[in-house]
């Protein structure tokens, strides 16, 4: 298979498996993705969706976010990790959002990614999911299945967000990003993984790979 027909069949296998995606951090508006995505650097989602229903009970907006000390927020999200630095970046962003944004999240990658703690994997994951704009933020799960799969090299995210935005079509990447998302989840995890039922990498799995997993 040419490196064109593996990305067709992961992206006709995704649609059958995942013909609807759903956004794995529960939010209701940009803030609130934000937010949650912020928190899960380093941290599971499921995780996540069990800090944020507490800290946007005090919380949901950036205006009542900076009625809350930097102590405050950090005490709601330590169990999240980096507590010390998100909670300053919350506060933060918040305050530049008031005084920049009239309170609103930006819609640009520069503006977003000019915020306290927010990296170009959160910004991107906030422009395709609360925005609409087409971007492949790189995960841990998308890192791995792209160099399971050989599409990537697995050098860096850098590297396979790059690789990833070359060989699928522009369309399909908000939806395929999580698509692959489940699937890293569910079929090709990073433990535990048993290839009789990763029916992608068993499919078109690169050589190196599948020789690696024989050889164990």
């Amino acid at each position: 298979m040419t490196k064109k027909e593996r990305a067709t069949f992961v992206i006709n296998t995704l649609k059958e498996l995942y013909p609807t995606v759903s956004v794995p951090l529960d939010h209701k508006d940009a803030y609130t993705l934000l937010i949650a995505v912020l928190l899960s650097a380093q941290c599971t989602d499921v995780r996540v969706n069990q800090i944020t229903p507490l800290l946007f009970a005090r919380a949901d907006n950036p205006y009542d976010m900076v009625k809350m000390s930097v102590e405050e927020i950090q005490d709601i999200i330590r169990p999240c990790g980096l507590s010390p630095m998100k909670s300053k970046g919350i506060y933060g962003l918040s305050q530049i959002l008031i005084e920049k944004y009239n309170g609103e999240v930006p819609q640009s990658f520069e503006a977003l990614e000019a915020l306290p703690a927010v990296g170009h994997k959160t910004a991107s994951v906030v422009m395709s999911q609360a925005f609409g704009v087409p971007a492949f933020p790189v995960d841990t799960h998308i890192h791995r299945l792209m160099y399971r799969w050989g599409l990537s090299n697995g050098k860096n995210v850098v590297q396979t967000e790059k690789d990833a935005k070359a060989i699928f079509p522009r369309e399909l990447w908000n939806d395929l990003h999580l698509q692959i998302i489940w699937y890293g989840r569910e079929y090709s995890p990073a433990r535990g993984w048993n290839l009789e039922k990763d029916i992608i990498t068993r499919t078109i799995g690169s050589k190196k790979v599948l020789a690696e997993l024989a050889g164990k």
